[in-house]
């Protein structure tokens, strides 16, 4: 295995060194109609122990939306899950993977704008390392308030996006909003009326939040 693979071009899986052992990682190019632009979108997945990986269909649908887009996305995942090596690391550990395929995507596409999304579990690792990596734009879906601990969290400074369900059986919404209110955090909040924490049939209307909700930051397409 290659020290530092290159990220392919027309998308790909490759295998890359990580801090614990090789990180599983997808990339896919932007899709659809829309230009594709410099900018590359890392999506971190939920939680390994209750299932979460990259192949997760939030996080293959909030992929997806950024590539529509005009994004490329990099999916992986966190060391313990599929292919990659290690083992649950409680989101210390995770956060150095993210850290890793951050370095990599900078490495690779240094003319590139970086954004980091996640989802729940994914939400947590990518918030706790937006400060240190300074995306230029978050996402949070479900961000799970109340289950772990946020309040040593440096709150972003970046444009921030949080999607949350209103009917979230797992992530509270409550602790979501009163969280976002406490601390003062200037997020563009998207409440999601009658949707679970899967986004059960309602994977399309995500796919719309999302979509709509990055347009204002998009980067100028390369002339």
């Amino acid at each position: 295995m290659p020290s530092h693979p290159d990220m392919p071009a027309e998308g790909g899986s490759l295998l890359l060194p990580g801090p614990a052992g090789a990180l599983e990682v997808a990339v896919d190019p932007p899709e659809g109609d829309a230009p594709a632009l410099p900018l590359v979108a890392i999506v971190c997945h939920p939680l390994p122990t209750e299932g979460g990986t990259m192949h997760n269909k939030v996080v293959t649908m909030a992929a997806r939306a950024l590539r529509e887009s005009g994004a490329t996305t990099v999916r992986f995942n966190f060391r313990g899950t599929g292919q990659s090596q290690g083992e649950f690391d409680n989101g210390d550990g995770e956060l150095d993977d993210l850290r890793a395929i951050a370095a990599w995507v900078r490495a690779q596409r240094p003319g590139h704008a970086l954004w980091l999304a996640g989802f729940s579990f994914g939400a947590y690792v990518s918030l706790r390392a937006a400060a240190e990596l300074q995306p230029g734009l978050l996402i949070s879906i479900a961000p799970p308030a109340g289950r772990w601990d946020f309040q040593a969290i440096d709150l972003p400074t970046m444009p921030w996006l949080v999607i949350q369900g209103e009917a979230d059986e797992i992530v509270d919404p409550q602790a979501v909003y009163d969280w976002l209110e406490r601390s003062g955090a200037q997020a563009e909040l998207v409440r999601m009326p009658d949707t679970s924490h899967f986004f059960h049939r309602k994977l399309i209307d995500l796919r719309g939040a999302i979509r709509h909700g990055v347009r204002a930051y998009l980067p100028p397409a390369d002339v």
